[in-house]
């Protein structure tokens, strides 16, 4: 399948050549498509403008494709009611000749893919004119692809009433398979409606994967059939959880998007929300965090870890498992196991007792891997996703990868940026990139700790303490906030082999909510989730191999711009008059 339109091209190759010319667009042909597609040509005739037909339609040759119906339909809406007009319009004259364009085919090799990692989201849309027709082509290998096509279709049309560019073949695949964002609705909580529009936005920008945090240590919002009381009890109350029907409602929506939504349940550690229903099978819950004779119990406020030493945790967490599997059809199913907290297990009187006669964290960690994890993989069906703290923690972690097998393992990054994903790959691991150098968008926000008065400093701070002035941090722990201009530079193989470079999946950024909401999602993720997503499409660099976070300042503004005119409260990234003056706010002319 991965080769379906490699094998088109040659059979249409001398249509193609005698259509179109091979050279890249000249440079003051500049259209506006986020992410960039992988490959834009244009006909060896002067490239103009055609008008879209007031009747204009995307006929479904595929009726029995409940997500390429919806798609079409979806689609003929927005290019008829959208009338963007760009801050800065293509260089395209409108055809006083060539007849509107009237519809848009569509082929799909295999339209019953299923979504599913590493679907072949590969597509080609060309658009011809002259006097006498005008016509659209969309061809696709799957339906996934088809509707990544139909997103940049989207995207060229402007004007009122709308046009898009004639003249023009668009051949485009996503450089990763896995482009995520995690979203976490523990600490906060978000509405549906939040994680709809959320999820909207990713397939604007071609983003193909939701992660689900939906439990941590604040509260447990998720209603599941065989554990009811996990969410009676542990959530913020009844107007702030997801019901089966709430998230049975998010996954169809995903899925007509093209987006997969992995589900985390965040275990052992996080899981002190699980103490109001089930308390005897979780440590130093509700306990202070950060005790003023002791070592922190937990990373945050919110403590509480479950015992991998009492038999019921395990009744209790295969239950979890079973529901979450029957409410995600995905197949990766995210079980966390990040930031273990060692004191917080000490608080048992049976693990000290086990640490007394000399058991180590790591024992107790591989205790709840070994008796979780065949679960999963075996009576699941899942490839179950670790974050790196499985392996790479500073006390508690495995001591052997053999207990992790690559074939069934998937493992995602958080810490030391390059340097991780480098160990995880050479061990043979498929990884996930969320380094948080790069992509936290939550950091750089501040603390949020109460009566901390380190912020009651006016004129320095304390010798030695940086925290307000001279560098310091403010109280966020990873601090700086993340740019657009970070996130997107990112290399993800960056020092990888390549063999360890193709064991990397794709990328993920984070938002987690400890100051966030649905009020601020919008402005939190987006346009700084975009970058990422064209990084993770089509790459951060131009065809001589420099990086291209230049020319993509202009593109960005653009589309977020359009962001906000589809209703998603994208933050600006510059004034608009950098825009209109191109080149005059750049740090270097």
């Amino acid at each position: 399948m991965a080769s379906f339109l490699l094998l088109l091209s040659l059979l249409d190759a001398i249509f193609l050549a005698a259509t179109f010319s091979t050279a890249s667009p000249p440079p003051e042909i500049q259209i506006n498509v986020w992410p960039k597609p992988t490959s834009v040509s244009w006909s060896d005739a002067a490239p103009i403008a055609v008008a879209l037909s007031p009747s204009f339609r995307i006929p479904n040759p595929y009726p029995d494709n409940p997500y390429l119906r919806a798609a079409t339909a979806r689609y003929t809406r927005l290019l008829h009611a959208e009338r963007h007009v760009p801050l800065r319009p293509p260089p395209l004259n409108l055809s006083s000749n060539a007849p509107p364009l009237a519809s848009l085919s569509i082929s799909v090799a295999d339209p019953s893919a299923p979504l599913v990692h590493a679907v072949d989201e590969s597509y080609r849309l060309s658009i011809s004119a002259d006097n006498s027709s005008s016509a659209a082509e969309l061809v696709a290998a799957t339906t996934w692809g088809a509707i990544r096509g139909l997103e940049t279709l989207s995207q060229l049309a402007w004007g009122d009433p709308p046009a898009v560019p004639a003249g023009i073949r668009i051949e485009d695949r996503p450089l990763f398979p896995h482009r995520g964002l995690l979203l976490d609705t523990s600490r906060n909580y978000y509405p549906v409606r939040d994680i709809l529009r959320t999820i909207r936005a990713m397939s604007h920008n071609k983003l193909n994967v939701f992660h689900w945090h939906i439990t941590d240590s604040q509260s447990f919002p998720i209603l599941l059939p065989s554990v009811p009381d996990l969410a009676l009890r542990g959530s913020y109350g009844p107007s702030m959880r997801y019901s089966p029907e709430d998230v049975r409602r998010v996954v169809r929506y995903a899925m007509r998007r093209g987006v997969r939504v992995v589900p985390e349940i965040d275990a052992p550690g996080h899981t002190g929300s699980w103490a109001e229903a089930y308390p005897e099978i979780v440590t130093c819950a509700n306990r202070f965090w950060a005790p003023p004779d002791g070592p922190a119990l937990a990373a945050e406020p919110g403590t509480g870890q479950l015992n991998p030493l009492e038999p019921k945790t395990y009744d209790v967490v295969r239950s979890v498992l079973r529901d979450v599997a029957a409410l995600f059809p995905e197949s990766f199913l995210h079980a966390g196991a990040d930031e273990v907290n060692t004191a917080c297990w000490e608080q048992d009187p049976v693990i000290k007792r086990f640490l007394n006669a000399g058991g180590t964290h790591g024992q107790i960690l591989e205790t709840f891997v070994n008796s979780t994890r065949p679960f999963i993989v075996s009576a699941l069906n899942r490839t179950v996703v670790y974050w790196e703290d499985v392996l790479l923690g500073s006390v508690a972690k495995m001591g052997s990868a053999s207990m992790l097998p690559p074939e069934t393992t998937v493992l995602q990054t958080w810490n030391n940026g390059p340097n991780n994903t480098k160990v995880l790959t050479a061990a043979g691991y498929r990884v996930i990139v969320s380094s948080w150098n790069f992509y936290y968008l939550d950091c750089g926000f501040g603390g949020w700790p109460g009566n901390d008065s380190r912020y009651d400093r006016q004129i320095a701070d304390e010798q030695g303490q940086p925290f307000n002035y001279a560098g310091g941090d403010g109280g966020s722990w990873c601090a700086p906030f993340k740019s657009w201009q970070r996130v997107y530079d990112y290399d993800i193989t960056y020092g990888l082999s390549e063999s360890e470079a193709v064991l990397v999946l794709g990328g993920e950024v984070a938002l987690w909510s400890e100051q966030a909401d649905g009020s601020v999602v919008d402005g939190r993720l987006w346009p700084r989730a975009a970058a990422a997503a064209e990084a993770l499409w089509s790459g951060n660099r131009d065809e001589a191999g420099g990086k291209r976070y230049a020319e993509a300042t202009d593109r960005l503004a653009e589309w977020r711009q359009r962001m906000v005119e589809r209703g998603i409260a994208a933050e600006p990234i510059q004034p608009l008059w950098c825009i209109r003056n191109p080149t005059m706010c750049n740090m270097v002319q």
